[in-house]
């Protein structure tokens, strides 16, 4: 699987909780139960820079996320001015494999 370094992870008890379920419905509860969005649930890029290509034919897991838009002209210091949810599409680590060398 990955290496040792975990992602930045910016959801929610509620979206995590709805990932694990999809997990559960493709893989089964024992699997749900390895679910660790640090470790091993991640997007197609984050994957990509870890080393590893999702596999031909992967379907991905849909969440999503909030993102927060700071005013830059502010005093306040990272002022939010406003938030939206923003679709996330992830790949737990049993639809990626490692790349394959390039042969010279």
């Amino acid at each position: 699987m990955a290496g040792g370094t975990q992602a930045v992870w910016r959801g929610s008890e509620k979206t995590a909780s709805s990932v694990k379920e999809e997990i559960a419905k493709r893989w089964g509860k024992k699997e749900a139960e390895t679910y660790d969005p640090r470790k091993n649930c991640f997007t197609y890029q984050t994957w990509q820079a870890k080393g590893y290509q999702v596999k031909k034919g992967e379907k991905a897991i849909r969440s999503r996320t909030l993102v927060e838009v700071t005013d830059p002209d502010s005093d306040a210091k990272k002022a939010v001015t406003a938030k939206y949810p923003k679709p996330v599409y992830l790949f737990y680590y049993k639809q990626v494999e490692q790349k394959k060398a390039l042969s010279q």
